[in-house]
């Protein structure tokens, strides 16, 4: 299989063209995030046709959550127009997209984790425009599959973020501060790149195309997450819990956004590890 992965230097592509390249899965592209604009269907048509690929890959987004609220145009031309352009390529070459999402399509009023069939509610700007990207590729394909992710983090770091992801962001703070405010009221399931592309290479050989959430496996909050990062670490700091309301955020997240890998289950992949146990072999990698 050739795939074309569009975003090679991100966070989550860094992993995949790693992970697929020792499993003898040709990866070509390696198109980075500032080499290819997905707003351009001319250029992108040009450059994923010309390499012949038997599935795209596209990690392209605009998830700077809060920023979204103030840049809609921007981030619907991105999250919703940039992905129907390769969707539309995909269609015409005949071959399937893989295109990610997110837990914050929930709004937070179940307490117990969603089911990929559950219905969507999204509470922000960055929300509704990955849901958009879902219905457009749901539309526009027969051949697809749409990964919906929760607090996700690599080594490599968020492009959007200055190359930082939660991990990173806890471990800077600690340099310089005596205690660190995080949100103990947004319960969800902060999720490795890396396990993450390993489901991804097993799913893309079953060839069973569908919406997929795809994370690791318990809850927790950022405040519980933070505090397992200085356990695990032997950081002394002290970490205040505080509420969505204190923290101040622009953005609206829901307060509960834990998903269930039902869809996964049902192709015959087994379940990721649990959280505390991704994070534990991304600290010992971090070494």
């Amino acid at each position: 299989m050739k795939v074309f992965l569009i975003g090679v230097d991100g966070q989550l592509g860094t992993d995949i063209e790693k992970c697929f390249t020792a499993k003898g899965i040709e990866v070509h592209g390696l198109i980075g995030l500032k080499e290819i604009d997905i707003c351009d269907y001319d250029d992108s048509f040009i450059k994923i046709t010309s390499s012949g690929p038997d599935l795209v890959i596209n990690t392209a987004a605009f998830h700077n959550v809060d920023l979204c609220e103030d840049e809609v145009e921007q981030t619907f031309k991105v999250n919703v127009g940039g992905v129907k352009n390769i969707a539309g390529i995909c269609r015409e070459m005949g071959i399937p997209l893989m295109n990610f999402s997110t837990d914050y399509v929930f709004d937070g009023s179940k307490d117990t984790p969603y089911f990929e069939d559950d219905c969507p509610g999204p509470l922000s700007i960055y929300a509704i425009s990955r849901l958009g990207g879902e219905r457009v590729v749901q539309y526009m394909l027969d051949k697809y599959y749409l990964i919906r992710l929760s607090g996700l983090y690599g080594h490599a770091g968020c492009t959007g973020k200055g190359n930082m992801n939660f991990i990173e962001t806890m471990l800077k703070f600690a340099e310089s501060k005596r205690e660190i405010k995080v949100v103990d009221d947004q319960i969800l399931t902060p999720t490795s790149t890396v396990d993450v592309a390993e489901k991804l290479a097993e799913l893309i050989m079953t060839g069973k195309y569908g919406l997929y959430h795809m994370t690791n496996t318990g809850s927790c909050s950022w405040y519980e997450f933070a505090c397992e990062i200085f356990k695990l670490m032997d950081i002394k700091v002290d970490v205040i819990p505080v509420s969505t309301g204190e923290f101040g955020a622009r953005a609206i997240r829901p307060g509960y956004s834990v998903l269930d890998n039902v869809n996964l289950r049902k192709a015959g992949i087994r379940d990721m590890d649990e959280w505390k146990k991704a994070l534990r072999h991304y600290l010992e990698e971090r070494k």
